[in-house]
């Protein structure tokens, strides 16, 4: 691999589960990487994607704009990975996601640097979460700030390291039923994490128009019940699929975030109440992955790679003959 010493990115949130696939796609491209993370120290799992000194942790915090402005300095272009599911203390949807991108966006424009900010399917100002508020209140300051910039929004990311499948196949090895809030109605398009670094790696080198939004989804469009379906499938385990109604859901979470690792919220339970997938006029418009030239990854073809673990007798078992195996059930 040849390095370019010219070319540099800075990548905020580098560290979390899309960073590390960012970080290795615009590794492979040729790139100088700086991440920008609030512990570089916690970063060291990054460098063996690129030649010896071609990823390069340095210590930054969107809350200290200093810190934002030191992490862009002589990059080429900034992509922004940060982001909460949950707030914790000053770690805030506000000040991360608005504030956040904001200060982000400014520094970029400040130096002549290009920008890629990440967001989330379903940010909309009008919504009742605050989470999808924060989200398209951080995509306008970036695209007022850089009207040239890139603002992807990702469906329910799944891969190796997620929080999605990983977590509710754990708790599958020893709860006897999974939730399915609001019922499981919900629709996701489910989109393979390695699909949307390299989307990513893409608006870094160009290859798409800037200054609008792109949706990016998987191949297929599923409920919350039939993902949870799907997992048991492949972990070949038999649990009973237990229905919440969105108001338990809500009174249970306000419980739930007190609880360390925070497993729900009540904004999340609200996110839950609107469909997680590519919207028509995306698909109309070819702001999709298609745009990238890009062929969405399909589920089945990566969960069996990793929830492999969680089978009663792990990669040794054979799909279909384990004593957990008769297929889920429901609790109403």
């Amino acid at each position: 691999m040849t390095v370019d010493k010219d070319r540099l990115v800075t990548v905020f949130g580098g560290t979390g589960f899309l960073g590390r696939y960012v970080v290795r796609a615009l590794a492979k491209r040729g790139f100088r990487v700086r991440v920008g993370t609030r512990r570089p120290d916690l970063a060291y799992h990054l460098q063996p994607a690129g030649n010896m000194g071609q990823v390069h942790p340095v210590q930054a915090n969107l809350r200290y704009r200093w810190s934002v402005d030191r992490a862009v300095e002589g990059a080429d272009h900034v992509v922004n990975l940060v982001g909460l599911l949950a707030e914790s203390g000053r770690q805030s949807f506000r000040a991360l996601h608005l504030e956040g991108a904001r200060g982000v966006a400014e520094a970029a424009k400040a130096i002549g640097a290009g920008m890629t900010q990440v967001s989330a399917i379903g940010a909309d100002a009008a919504s009742d979460s605050l989470y999808a508020r924060t989200k398209a209140a951080g995509e306008q300051a970036v695209l007022e700030t850089l009207p040239g910039a890139y603002v992807l929004r990702p469906s329910l990311l799944f891969g190796p390291e997620d929080d999605f499948f990983n977590r509710f196949a754990g708790m599958a090895r020893f709860a006897p039923a999974l939730p399915l809030i609001g019922g499981g109605t919900t629709h996701f398009q489910p989109v393979y994490v390695n699909d949307v670094a390299e989307a990513i790696a893409e608006t870094v080198q160009g290859k798409v128009a800037g200054g609008t939004i792109y949706e990016l989804g998987g191949p297929e469009i599923r409920t919350f019940r039939e993902l949870m379906e799907d997992m048991l499938e492949v972990i070949d385990r038999k649990r009973a699929l237990m229905s919440l109604p969105f108001g338990l859901a809500s009174r249970l979470a306000k419980l739930a975030q007190y609880v360390p690792g925070q497993p729900l919220t009540p904004d999340q339970v609200t996110q839950l109440r609107r469909d997680n997938v590519v919207a028509d006029a995306a698909i109309a418009e070819g702001r999709t992955l298609a745009a990238f030239g890009i062929r969405p990854t399909s589920l089945e073809t990566i969960l069996p790679t990793y929830l492999v673990r969680f089978r009663p007798l792990g990669q040794f078992t054979r799909v279909g003959t384990g004593s957990d195996a008769q297929g889920p059930t429901e609790l109403v």
